[in-house]
């Protein structure tokens, strides 16, 4: 697996470019938080952060550390179509503009508010898994369950018609995802620009009808919100919103799904029967998923100023990666942080990010793993992972695979 990013910078560190070690990252973290746990990366010209208390430090400090590329001092402003379009998104603002965007969306994404939904959710992953679940005794994961179960929740909240959820998935997906081996980075710019034109281009003519006609959805609220001065929001940032809902909103979750139950079949005795019917139990084990084989393993800032960590100094303008997956297994914070305990208490994780930038879908990403785990639970029992060789998800920050698929006995 290689990568690389929007200005030809290899986006993955070389230790993680083959499929083993993207697979199983774990070692290589240990290996840097005990040996070079804040390090400089020439070929990626980055500085990575390993240890749970420097990762935390960084995403709780917005001044030092923005979460804008542009206070890069090797950025580049993107000049071709639609190039920008993720970067006008609130992922990459610093307080007080961050706050102002994510207030327009907050209120759809607090637990109360989901609350009310979980029936309708509850109802879309049986559907899903009643036409996956049966005699055969075998299903993926991924593709019966955990990639169209979101996409459909997201596309839904948004308003957007169930033909175009696909369409969805392929966009989202190619966001995210690093270079094919053997890719060019010209070659991987411009896939992933022809994504965002075609995406932008969809969601500018949603964003005209809505502002005409709003609805009864999240794209009305979008487009038709206003900030105390009574100014709505700009196309772009309109536009951005959108599509930052589209990406976190399916990729964390169908993640956060293939990898609970990846975990939960590895783990000792039969976890699936200890967890089935019990809420409590489910949702603390989820939690530890998300500590163990967190969905997203890495996020960006930039220093604004000259800042020492680790005796090494971090210059103004410096890029820097902060591993939430290191952080997540760090034994100087976790008890026995290598073993997957399902009852783990308190968690503690970084698995959302922290701070300002804390995952605004979190409650969705729970409710819906949640809710899709315990529908399988119900129709399924003695769940095994089957034969095959898994490919993990191309990206430099997401963390998966491709397909999962189980074998499992149907339960009457």
């Amino acid at each position: 697996m290689s990568s690389a990013g929007p200005q030809g910078l290899q986006a993955v560190p070389e230790e993680l470019q083959d499929r083993e070690s993207w697979l199983d990252p774990f070692d290589w973290y240990e290996r840097m938080r005990d040996e070079a746990p804040v390090r400089y990366d020439p070929e990626r010209r980055t500085w990575d952060v390993f240890r749970y208390e420097d990762v935390k430090r960084v995403l709780d400090d917005d001044d030092t550390f923005s979460a804008d590329p542009g206070e890069a001092s090797d950025f580049v402003e993107p000049e071709g179509p639609g190039e920008g379009l993720i970067l006008d998104t609130m992922l990459f603002e610093d307080p007080p503009r961050h706050d102002e965007l994510r207030n327009v969306v907050d209120e759809w994404f607090q637990p109360r508010t989901l609350a009310d939904r979980e029936p309708h959710f509850r109802e879309l992953a049986g559907e899903l898994l009643d036409d996956a679940v049966g005699p055969g005794g075998e299903m993926d994961v991924v593709g019966d369950l955990a990639y169209p179960f979101p996409v459909t929740v997201i596309g839904e909240l948004l308003g957007v018609p169930s033909s175009d959820h696909d369409r969805f998935k392929t966009w989202s997906d190619t966001l995210v995802e690093a270079a094919s081996d053997g890719e060019s980075a010209d070659a991987f710019a411009d896939r992933q620009q022809r994504t965002q034109m075609e995406m932008g281009q969809y969601f500018l003519e949603m964003i005209e009808d809505r502002r005409e006609d709003p609805r009864d959805d999240l794209l009305s609220v979008i487009v038709t919100a206003e900030s105390s001065e009574g100014e709505t929001l700009s196309r772009e940032e309109a536009l951005g919103m959108c599509i930052l809902l589209l990406v976190a909103g399916n990729i964390t979750t169908t993640n956060l799904i293939t990898n609970a139950v990846r975990c939960f079949a590895e783990a000792d005795g039969d976890l699936f029967d200890d967890l089935r019917g019990d809420d409590r139990a489910l949702t603390g084990a989820v939690e530890e998923v998300v500590r163990y084989r967190s969905p997203v393993q890495a996020m960006s800032r930039v220093a604004t100023e000259d800042v020492t960590m680790r005796g090494e100094t971090v210059e103004a303008g410096d890029r820097i990666i902060v591993w939430l997956g290191s952080a997540n297994r760090d034994e100087r914070k976790f008890e026995a942080a290598d073993e997957f305990r399902p009852d783990r208490s308190p968690a503690q994780h970084l698995g959302f990010g922290h701070g300002t930038h804390y995952c605004l879908g979190a409650p969705l990403a729970r409710l819906e793993a949640k809710v899709g785990l315990s529908e399988l639970l119900d129709r399924v029992e003695n769940v095994r992972l089957a034969e095959t060789s898994l490919q993990p998800t191309r990206s430099s920050f997401v963390y998966g695979v491709e397909s999962l698929p189980i074998r499992y006995d149907e339960r009457r």
